[in-house]
């Protein structure tokens, strides 16, 4: 295994390294790189680059891309201990949101010519500001 330039790599990749290193030296003859440290591996890539992480982590470097253009296409990103049940999907209820409330600002206008407009927001309801502003702008052509 190439060894050379290890201290110059991120701890992050320092620790995704030694995950391989443990894998492959518990596994027994040509054994498939479990999907969770390929995920890893993809998310490394995306970070540090393909061709730095595939070489820090001694995997083929179109392999790592494959995943990787894979993972683009379908909008997968599976967390790195995998979903609830084992299949990398984990799923969260998200409570509708309460409503903002009562909000108010002061929004205000000058033109070249000196003239002023100041307008005073209060409440959920806005008026439509760009075309007010136009208004405004363009009275004094």
């Amino acid at each position: 295994m190439n060894t050379r330039k290890t201290h110059d790599l991120p701890a992050r990749l320092k620790g995704l390294r030694q995950r391989f290193e443990r894998w492959r030296r518990g596994c027994k003859g040509r054994t498939r790189i479990p999907d969770l440290l390929w995920a890893a591996a993809v998310k490394a890539a995306n970070t540090y680059g393909v061709s730095r992480t595939a070489r820090a982590l001694s995997v083929n470097y179109y392999a790592l891309k494959e995943r990787m253009e894979q993972e683009a296409a379908s909008g997968d990103d599976i967390p790195e201990g995998g979903g609830q049940d084992g299949t990398g999907a984990t799923f969260i209820e998200l409570a509708p949101l309460a409503p903002a409330g009562l909000c108010q600002c002061t929004v205000e206008l000058e033109n070249a010519d000196g003239a002023k407009m100041r307008i005073h927001l209060q409440g959920s309801a806005a008026p439509d500001l760009a075309a007010l502003s136009r208004s405004f702008w363009g009275s004094g052509s």
